[in-house]
């Protein structure tokens, strides 16, 4: 579970603070006096400010050295008091632009000679190399740091934009669809129409199931409207280029088609057939559609079996393969679907149903989509138990 970064920055600096209590009890050891109760507050002061560190990096850093000038000043050892310094700096560069960051190292550096002075004078030079190679390292590594973050974000920030262009794509191209299917309901509305006008008093009958069939596609046709009305909704996008809608009275001339490709497809109907809407038929057609390609694509030499099943309430439809002929499937769900997989969510979500895509564990790839049954098509004789 990630840790909060108040969490994490509080660990640190206890994790530093043990670190300097433990150099501390060494100073004896290294020629230095022994620390007093001023010398562990001003560790105590060197290290636990970095809970706060990437709330604010560049007060948190002058607050530290300010308290490792005086550490330094009262003649206790340096070394217990600079892991604090250090990586504040780090901190600052990290977070804050390059001239902060800079300022920051170079105060480092000033503290760190300041230190040299107060220990041995015969050392200077190895201090000196210190004091810029020390900075600059953490410079450096914040900078990276910072700039790594930056772009993470920015990579973050174009994937998002791009998923929702694709939605919305996908969204204007379904609806494009179901335009075909609102027009072909009122062209049999007003088939219907003329019909039951021409008979209405010479034949009644005729004239009401001509009406009941126009009660029938209207409703339907009112049905797709509000599920393209909510696709569009928030593209203000329009628009048919007139091709039928395919359904599944076409799902055999499908599989004969991917059966031409070099894939064997096995198509079974289970349950009883009944009409179902347009758009529901147009749904299933789609998903079985991107699924068989997606076995072409990613599963060359691989059987597939494409099930349809008419259920009390449901219509199911599962595609599933075995797998390429050379060996197991590598491909995970999103490579196998990409933008099809895009699509076949935005649909079974538009008909309130659910879709599941993913390895199957005997080997392969499934796609299993189920669709409730609307009520028009139960009138129909959706009487199918189980």
């Amino acid at each position: 579970m990630p840790l909060h970064p108040l969490v994490a920055d509080g660990l640190i600096a206890a994790a530093l603070t043990t670190v300097a209590v433990l150099l501390g009890t060494e100073a004896v050891a290294q020629g230095w006096p022994a620390l007093d109760p001023l010398a562990w507050t001003l560790v105590a002061l060197l290290t636990l400010p970095l809970a706060l560190r990437t709330r604010a990096p560049v007060t948190v850093c002058l607050a530290v050295h300010a308290c490792w000038t005086v550490y330094v000043a009262l003649g206790y050892w340096p070394v217990v008091g600079s892991f604090g310094p250090m990586l504040a700096v780090y901190t600052v560069a990290s977070l804050r632009p390059t001239r902060t960051a800079a300022a920051c190292a170079a105060l480092l550096a000033g503290v760190w000679i300041y230190a040299g002075l107060h220990s041995d004078a015969g050392a200077m030079a190895s201090v000196a190399g210190q004091a810029v190679g020390f900075p600059l390292v953490l410079w450096r590594f914040g900078y990276v740091a910072r700039r790594t973050g930056e772009l993470t974000l920015r990579l973050r920030a174009e994937q998002a934009d791009r998923a929702r262009r694709e939605v919305a794509g996908e969204r204007v191209r379904i609806a494009r669809e179901l335009h075909d299917v609102v027009a072909h309901h009122i062209a049999v509305i007003n088939v219907q129409a003329g019909l039951a006008r021409f008979v209405f008093r010479s034949d009644a009958r005729t004239a009401r199931d001509a009406l009941d069939t126009i009660e029938g596609a209207s409703g339907e046709a009112l049905a797709e409207l509000r599920r393209m009305l909510g696709l569009l909704r928030a593209d203000g996008v329009q628009g048919a280029d007139g091709a039928p809608a395919p359904g599944l009275d076409q799902l055999d001339e499908m599989v004969t088609r991917v059966r031409t490709g070099g894939v064997g497809v096995e198509l079974r109907v289970t349950g009883t057939p009944r009409p179902l809407p347009p758009g529901v038929q147009l749904c299933v057609y789609r998903v079985v559609q991107e699924a068989l390609t997606n076995v072409l694509k990613h599963a060359p030499g691989a059987d597939a079996a494409v099930e349809l099943a008419y259920r009390a309430g449901e219509v199911t439809v599962s595609v599933t393969d075995g797998g390429p002929s050379g060996g197991p499937d590598p491909d995970t769900p999103a490579e196998r679907g990409g933008h099809g997989l895009i699509g076949m969510r935005e649909r079974a979500k538009l008909y309130g149903g659910t879709i599941v895509v993913g390895p199957r564990s005997e080997g392969g790839f499934g796609v299993r989509l189920t669709l409730p049954t609307p009520v028009q098509a139960a009138r129909r004789g959706d009487t199918v138990t189980e």
